[in-house]
């Protein structure tokens, strides 16, 4: 029992064990705030983040878009159905290649955003003000180096 409790002891001041709990609690803390920005706009953040990725990016395959909003491929038809019925984006199939349809926003969308980016922006830089512009870049560059290694890792385990 006793050894038990050192062995706990020992993982509580693991930096690792700390560092997952730290980043998680951050991100989680960081997300709702921005979140919560998202939907006094009248977006949800999936809904957002498409219209975001389509405005900064221009048209997408549909099934990349999954991929770098971090979205189920299953869920990718529900959005787009639901923001082109809201004229917000809509589809059009490649010219070159008939089995890829892109995603592209409509002008009423990129109304919608210029609308609401710049307040939104202004959030982030308020919800992120814990930390110096000098912070900022150390742990973006920080973060990108664990991100990276993660996936790395995680490759190395699936072959």
């Amino acid at each position: 029992m006793e050894q038990d409790k050192r062995e706990y002891q020992k993982k509580k001041q693991d930096p690792s064990l700390k560092l997952f709990v730290v980043l998680s609690k951050a991100y989680r803390s960081v997300s709702d705030q921005v979140a919560n920005d998202i939907r006094s706009k009248g977006l949800n953040t999936t809904d957002f983040g498409v219209l975001e990725l389509l405005y900064h990016s221009g048209d997408q395959p549909l099934q990349k878009i999954g991929d770098k909003i971090l979205l189920a491929s299953g869920s990718i038809t529900y959005v787009v159905d639901k923001l082109e019925k809201k004229g917000l984006m809509k589809r059009t199939q490649s010219e070159k290649d008939r089995r890829v349809t892109y995603a592209s926003i409509t002008e009423e969308g990129i109304a919608l955003l210029n609308a609401i980016f710049p307040d939104h922006w202004k959030q982030i830089e308020r919800i992120t003000d814990g930390l110096t512009e000098e912070e900022k870049q150390q742990a973006i560059t920080l973060l990108k180096k664990l991100g990276s290694y993660a996936d790395e890792y995680q490759k190395e385990n699936e072959s």
